[in-house]
């Protein structure tokens, strides 16, 4: 009589092969399970390898304070540095928008100050900050450039904008820079303080072919510790592009100063360079 065959097959495969294929099905599993749990990571850690671009078609907008927007807004942005703080916005203004400014500022164009320390002279500081500039309010521009930008402004650091100074608009030629500095203002250097910087936006107003950089030595806490040479002009660097910004902190979120906001501008080296600067103040009324 003949034996009754086995269903699936099994009794034809023999052991090795069946071994082979437990061993395929264990590492199948394997490597599935630590590429779900790598996409996992991607999407929900505090720091993941590829961030999550927000597609607006997937939220829809929340109910609005009196004071709110009723649409979503998305302003790209990328962390340069937790130490300072600093962020960088590419775009953050069109070419249009530059020419604007810089239009309104070249024709008002003077030496630029520079606030004095307890025991500095106008002669002391003597090119620590040499280029040209003007101040320039949102209400003064007849465009409304500025008063698009102050807004973009107010959106992307979240402070309102009565906390924000004129902006200073500058403009480096060859070998102009500005030597290291903090925008914060340390009592115990220039005296008591009604309010303090605690934050500065850079709008680069022009494209520069070679050198121009703001540049953060201690960025980190690099070099702290030892004396730095201003005339290299080391440590965290950021290239003006026409239309980026920066945005850094000079203030811890508890009010003191950061340290290692200490910043500077390159020495331009080819071409000329065309910033708008925007301080931002803790108190509304700061003069």
């Amino acid at each position: 009589m003949k034996s009754r065959g086995k269903i699936g097959g099994w009794s034809t495969l023999g052991l090795p092969a069946v071994f082979i294929l437990c061993i395929f099905v264990f590492f199948l599993g394997f490597f599935g399970s630590s590429l779900l749990s790598q996409q996992v990571e991607n999407e929900f850690s505090l720091h993941p390898r590829r961030p999550r671009v927000l597609n607006q078609n997937e939220y829809e907008p929340l109910p609005r304070g009196d004071s709110g927007d009723d649409s979503l807004t998305t302003i790209p942005f990328q962390v340069l540095s937790w130490t300072p703080r600093a962020q960088y916005f590419p775009g953050f203004a069109t070419a249009q928008q530059c020419e604007s400014i810089i239009k309104m500022a070249e024709v008002r164009l003077s030496p630029s100050g520079l606030a004095l320390r307890k025991g500095d002279t106008t002669e002391s500081t003597k090119g620590v900050r040499t280029s040209s500039g003007m101040f320039i309010s949102a209400s003064e521009d007849k465009t409304g450039t500025l008063a698009l930008i102050e807004k973009k402004i107010e959106r992307a650091t979240m402070i309102p904008r009565i906390h924000g100074e004129m902006f200073n608009v500058l403009r480096y030629e060859i070998g102009q820079r500005y030597l290291q500095h903090y925008d914060s203002f340390n009592p115990i250097e220039y005296g008591p303080q009604k309010s303090q910087r605690m934050a500065s936006f850079l709008l680069y107003l022009s494209d520069v072919e070679e050198g121009g950089e703001t540049m953060f030595p201690y960025e980190n806490d690099e070099s702290m510790s030892s004396t730095y040479d201003v005339e290299k002009c080391n440590g965290l660097k950021v290239k003006p592009r026409k239309g980026d910004g920066l945005l850094f902190y000079s203030l811890y979120p508890n009010g003191t100063i950061d340290p290692t906001s200490l910043h500077g501008g390159c020495a331009v080296i080819k071409g000329q360079k065309w910033v708008a600067t925007k301080w931002i103040r803790n108190q509304e009324e700061f003069y």
